[in-house]
């Protein structure tokens, strides 16, 4: 169960609690069966708040007081690592064979935090708001409730709901189907948005998201709902008009003023660790901690994105074995290798990159060699770390990954932004047969990420602004794409757009694996290093935990079982 010791942190205007500690509960008693007297709403809403968020990014430091206790295969932990590493925008090293990448045994976590953590919170809160009529309370408890399910039925299929966080009245609750469940978190949220506009005498008193503008919560919910829509088009013939009516009411998501995100405040380093995970994971004195993906580098560095230098930072301008530098086996064994024959014939990169780009080729689990202070890391976007400006050049002690350095950690995990809705509309023009009006929207995405990501150099008071991508940089990239786009047949589009989408939703991995399951674009993802690596993972195995001591759950036969909206005959073909 979670262990109860919490912690109230309080970071000038902006409230930031890591499980929860004040003196109006009983610390050797779990909150989870505490009575209505000794309850406080309050509380259990910053614990879902907080719970919810680490649901998509994990957590870095391990703290023995929330709910991320083993990591299994993963560093750090949490949905979007899952499906970041899936897609080619984290590096996936873990194995080179699909079925053995993620066990049973490596999302224990995840099921932990969503059901002991985030639902069983929510359950216990919910009555005790309900008597008090704290109704916006009970609205942003149904918004995370309706998001973290149908992200759970996104990555394990059919999970336990209804019957779910029961105690000793039900102990082995049933897989509900995934359809289901987004049904139910439908009319959550339609709920929500009743309960956002209520008038209420009791307002919550630490709010993460948005403060207490709740227009902008409904807006979110109204964009959570065209996701959901979205997401399971495939099976369902009115989704399409479902979103389209939303839109026509105009109250969703489409300013970047608006985005739905969690800002880290990077208060502090453990217990609680308030910096955002990836750059706590990385930002260390043994230096970086995870490998940064050469598809995605490679995309960015040849086509000039102009978002290269804030998404990574790289701690040397050379990697052994390109551009004239001698290979290395010590730090990079694959420098003295040769490229296998599926990445030459299909002209994928392989192992070293132009200009100092130091990750992993998707599948590489060669081990860690001493290269910590030589690979490419998060940068200051969105993990709050360095911008890459070239400091590198003059840090030959390479200390610019050491803990503090460029933002500490201040940045964020978006969820649910206006760019992500442009190209949510751009997929369903190409759905619809309309690639005109699906560059529109694409273009629109890719200024307002640009715009969005160029903001966060502020986070880093060392860094050279003159190492800025200028207005020019910025137009003529989003020309060049343009371009390319209108010289492309159809699929050439799609994967265009594909790329473009995985680009810009940086930094969350549930939004670019379910593009990818839903769509099977890009096709021009580079490959697993193993030319056999298996069918690509469509769900995740059940936890091992939870196979174990529930009855009515059965491990699946492997992760090649599709969920309920991924109706496409085959898994993606970019293996």
């Amino acid at each position: 169960m979670k262990n109860i010791n919490k912690y109230i942190l309080i970071a000038a205007s902006f409230f930031l609690v890591f499980s929860c500690e004040t003196t109006e509960l009983d610390l050797t008693q779990d909150p989870n069966f505490l009575t209505p007297e000794q309850a406080s709403v309050d509380l259990f809403l910053v614990s879902i708040q907080e719970d919810f968020v680490r649901q998509l990014e994990g957590d870095a430091d391990f703290d023995a007081n929330d709910n991320w206790v083993s990591g299994g295969n993963t560093n750090g932990d949490g949905l979007s690592l899952f499906g970041a590493e899936l897609t080619r925008t984290k590096g996936l090293t873990s194995s080179r064979q699909y079925n053995n990448m993620y066990l049973g045994s490596d999302s224990d976590d995840e099921w932990v935090n969503a059901y002991q953590g985030i639902l069983a919170d929510i359950r216990s809160m919910v009555p005790i708001a309900e008597a008090n009529g704290q109704t916006r309370h009970i609205a942003i408890a149904q918004f995370i409730e309706a998001y973290t399910m149908t992200a759970m039925v996104d990555f394990y299929g059919d999970v336990p709901y209804t019957e779910a966080i029961q105690g000793a009245a039900n102990s082995n609750p049933a897989p509900e189907s995934g359809a289901a469940i987004y049904d139910a978190a439908l009319d959550l949220l339609d709920q929500a948005i009743v309960n956002f506009d209520n008038d209420v005498t009791v307002e919550p008193a630490t709010i993460f998201f948005y403060g207490d503008d709740y227009e902008q919560w409904i807006k979110a919910a109204n964009t959570l709902k065209m996701r959901l829509y979205n997401q399971r088009r495939l099976v369902d013939p009115n989704a399409l008009a479902s979103i389209q009516s939303i839109i026509d009411d105009g109250d969703y998501i489409d300013a970047t003023a608006d985005d739905f995100q969690f800002n880290w405040p990077a208060t502090s380093a453990s217990q609680p660790d308030t910096r955002h995970p990836r750059y706590g994971l990385n930002y260390t004195d043994s230096g970086a901690g995870d490998y940064m993906p050469n598809w995605l580098m490679n995309l960015m560095n040849s086509t000039s994105d102009p978002r290269i230098r804030y998404y990574f930072y790289r701690q040397t301008g050379a990697v052994p074995g390109n551009g004239g530098t001698a290979p290395n086996e010590e730090t990079l064994q694959c420098s003295l290798q040769n490229a296998p024959q599926h990445y030459i014939d299909g002209g994928f990169t392989f192992c070293s990159l132009d200009n100092g780009y130091w990750g992993r080729d998707h599948g590489d689990n060669a081990g860690i060699p001493p290269d910590g202070f030589l690979r490419t890391t998060y940068g200051v976007y969105p993990a709050g770390g360095n911008f890459d400006d070239d400091r590198f050049d003059n840090d030959p002690d390479n200390k610019n990954v050491a803990p503090g350095a460029g933002g500490a950690g201040a940045g964020i995990t978006p969820m649910l932004t206006a760019s992500w809705i442009d190209f949510l509309r751009a997929e369903i023009a190409m759905v619809n047969g309309d690639p005109a009006t699906a560059r529109t929207f694409m273009s629109a995405g890719i200024t307002k990420s640009i715009a969005k990501v160029q903001t966060f150099i502020s986070l880093d008071s060392a860094a050279d602004t003159s190492f800025e991508p200028t207005a020019t940089n910025v137009s003529d990239f989003i020309a060049s794409i343009e371009t390319a786009f209108d010289a492309a047949d159809m699929d050439g589009k799609w994967n265009i757009l594909g790329e473009q989408f995985f680009v810009a939703a940086f930094g969350n991995g549930v939004e670019t694996y379910n593009f990818y399951r839903r769509t099977g674009y890009p096709t021009s993802l580079q490959p697993s290093l193993d030319p056999s690596p298996g069918t690509f993972i469509r769900s995740l195995f059940y936890p091992a935990n939870e196979v174990n001591t529930n009855a009515n759950i059965s491990q699946k036969p492997d992760q090649a079982q599709p969920v309920f909206w991924d109706n496409n005959p085959t898994a993606p073909a970019a293996n």
